[in-house]
């Protein structure tokens, strides 16, 4: 159960830091000091309830096809090879400040909304929570509750550290240098991972 703990938090957290729509939005308003708590709680809830279908929805399918298992184990490793790929070119090319954006407050309905859109329609998430995270969880089973239990538990604390620390990174982050070592830890991230699930199927 330790190796599922471990696992999904750290596949989870991985996937979750990268940089994008989303997570651009929860560091904007976390520089900004505005709604963070709704927005966190949002991005938050949303993950857990896909990471739950996800993990459900494939244990009970892996049943049903047990070459399926292997099957997402290897897709699975693939993408997260390819991901990392991604990761490690977007440091390579320097990285990018993200700096707030100036202007009055947007009300807390409007931002609700906004973070609402940035997760639900980005295609993105379902393909990292439903499908990638619902899929290696099938390879920790029968403790694949708590491999999905570990990744929402990760989501929360990576969105809490994003958005109600941004204020203290907020200098840092001003840096392209420091977009650089992020992209750099997420691409080792996921090609350990992605090592690890190969070395299981093996």
């Amino acid at each position: 159960m330790l190796q599922a703990l471990l696992a999904g938090f750290a596949t989870s957290f991985g996937l979750i830091a990268a940089i994008g729509a989303q997570n651009a939005f929860v560091l904007r308003q976390g520089l900004r000091r505005e709604h963070v708590g709704p927005v966190v709680a949002i991005c938050a809830l949303s993950d857990a309830v896909l990471i739950a279908a996800g993990v459900g929805g494939f244990g009970a399918l892996v049943r049903a096809t047990p070459w399926l298992g292997p099957l997402m184990m290897w897709l699975g490793a693939a993408f997260l090879f390819y991901y990392g790929a991604l990761r490690f070119r977007a440091a390579l090319r320097g990285g990018a400040a993200l700096m707030p954006a100036e202007g009055q407050s947007v009300p807390l309905g409007r931002t609700i909304l906004t973070c609402l859109l940035f997760t639900w329609a980005n295609p993105h998430v379902y393909l990292d929570t439903v499908v990638l995270l619902g899929g290696i969880s099938a390879q920790y089973e029968p403790h694949q509750w708590a491999f999905g239990l570990a990744g929402a538990a990760a989501s929360l604390t990576f969105f809490s550290l994003l958005g109600f620390g941004a204020r203290l990174m907020a200098p840092l982050f001003a840096k392209p240098k420091a977009w650089v070592v992020l992209e750099t830890l997420v691409g080792c991230t996921m090609w350990l991972i992605a090592g690890s699930l190969l070395l299981r199927g093996l």
